[in-house]
Parts: structure tokens; sequence; C-alpha cells
């Protein structure tokens, strides 16, 4: 963690340009006084006191301040598959329907379609237009093989009310 992060975990990131500019580090930090934040620009006493009670918190050695690990992961790398559907003929619709209908139609195909992605494991990431695109595989991986399977049943799954009007 860097003295940045520090501050606004304590709620006050915007005291981090004047640690910056006064070169305020981690081993400087135990040997800071009132008067000094005072002279940096914590005006707060509420906010020094803070600022001091959290310093000493560290300990008086340089050492004990958190450092970044080296080498911890700070992601995952996954497989993800990716699908992007649109309403096909929307442009024709868009000439023959009245702007209002034509949203509510658009409006009813992305519920849909979020109703059968969901229905695979599914995470729809964003409308456009109308189109719909969507990850397999995120938030959670159902499986690294079940990913694309599960895309490719979505994209050919008819909704349910397409079953009924059978």
């Amino acid at each position: 963690m860097d003295i940045a992060e520090w501050l606004r975990s304590l709620g006050l990131e915007r005291y981090e340009a004047a640690f910056r500019d006064n070169e305020i580090d981690w081993a400087v930090m135990p040997e800071l006084t009132a008067d000094d934040l005072k002279d940096i620009g914590v005006a707060a006493v509420g906010h020094r006191r803070k600022l001091l009670a959290a310093i000493a918190a560290l300990g008086s050695d340089a050492d004990a301040a958190p450092e970044p690990a080296v080498g911890a992961p700070t992601a995952e790398r996954r497989q993800l598959t990716v699908m992007f559907c649109d309403l096909v003929g929307s442009t024709e619709l868009s000439a023959r329907l009245d702007p209002e209908d034509l949203r509510e139609v658009i409006a009813a195909y992305h519920r849909t379609v979020a109703e059968i992605v969901a229905g695979f494991d599914g995470f729809v990431a964003k409308y456009m237009g109308d189109g719909v695109l969507a990850y397999f595989g995120y938030p959670r991986s159902v499986g690294l093989m079940s990913n694309p399977s599960s895309s490719k049943h979505a994209s050919v799954s008819p909704p349910g009310w397409w079953w009924s009007a059978i």
C-alpha cells in the first residue's frame, strides 16, 4: 500500500497532494508532529488527530509500514466467452414503428435476452442500441469447456413465450 492509498483508507485523500509535495514517505511518517501536519496544510484538528493516531498505529519502525507485496497476484486469469447479439430487422422496424413503440420492442428484446443469458450462467455486460453484449465465465466461471457451450446454447435458445405460442 502506498501513502495515497493509506490516506484514502482513512478518508483523508484530500491531503494526498500535500504529502506528495512535501516528500513525506514511510520513513518520515513516524517523525511527523501535529505542527508538521499543520505546516503542510492539515488545518482541521480532527484530521491531525486522526492522522497522528493512524501513524502511531503503524509503529515507530519504518519497516512496519505497509508495503506492496512483491509478486502477489492482483487478478485472476480465466477464459471468457463473449457473445454479441442484436435484433434482426430493427432498421426496418425503426422505419415502420413510432419511436416509443420501437423502444418498447427493444426493451422487451433486451429483457428476453437477459433472461436467456442468465439461464445459461451468463452475464449481460452492456446494452448497445438493439444489441446485447454478454459474457460467459464472468463474474464466475462454471468450467472452461462449459462457457463456450453455454454461449452457444443461449444464442440458439428461443424464449419461453415462443415455445408456448407453438
